[in-house]
């Protein structure tokens, strides 16, 4: 069975930086796509990034071009997120599958907590 943990989230001040880290384990799961969505206090799932399976290719949603970056080790994803702004305050979930989109055959995490205050 796969499993998706997330680690790293936390409380900082806005302008901070933060990295969270998704590991996804299973006998099923290898070289797959990774992707880290959120979703704000009382908002819809929202698309943060992703990294194809071999690493290569990204996409990143445009409110987090230039200050978040997703990258990957082997079965690992990470999110380096800089210059944070009180917007970017969501639980954070990782996501694992073939579909590039990740809407079909996606394996969740749980989420963690990210708080950025002023």
């Amino acid at each position: 069975q796969v499993q998706v943990v997330e680690f790293g989230g936390g409380k900082v001040q806005a302008g901070d930086s933060l990295i969270l880290s998704c590991t996804v384990s299973g006998p099923t799961f290898s070289g797959q796509n990774l992707g880290w969505f959120r979703q704000p206090p009382g908002r819809d799932r929202e698309f943060v990034a992703s990294i194809s399976g071999s690493g290569r290719s990204t996409r990143y949603a445009d409110f987090v071009k230039g200050r978040f970056l997703i990258s990957r080790d082997q079965n690992t994803a990470y999110l380096q997120m800089n210059s944070l702004k009180l917007e970017d305050t969501a639980v954070y979930l990782c996501a694992a599958g073939p579909d590039t989109r990740f809407t079909v055959d996606t394996y969740w995490g749980q989420g963690t907590q990210v708080t950025v205050s002023s």
